[in-house]
């Protein structure tokens, strides 16, 4: 019990990062518009980017909605992010 009270952050962050890889691949086969594997090792930011913080794809219902839950998981990210590091 002591070593879960003492590595809770890490169970935090390990726990919420663990389906990252998923959001993020789906999140990239719609900005890309491909259904190939490699678009996960691929290094492209510029269009992921401008896809999540901007509006590529204004009428693709898909596209946004995994763009406002991508940024809602990103946000949370961050958020334990700060607390682990200030409290």
């Amino acid at each position: 019990m002591n070593w879960i009270k003492e590595n809770s952050w890490f169970l935090l962050f390990f726990i919420w990062s663990f389906p990252m890889g998923y959001y993020r691949s789906q999140f990239r086969k719609i900005v890309y518009e491909t259904d190939d594997w490699k678009i996960n090792i691929k290094p492209f930011f510029v269009k992921e980017m401008k896809g999540l913080f901007g509006n590529v794809f204004p009428k693709n219902q898909e596209y946004l909605k995994m763009r406002n839950f991508y940024r809602f998981y990103l946000v949370v990210y961050v958020g334990l992010f700060l607390a682990w590091r200030y409290f």
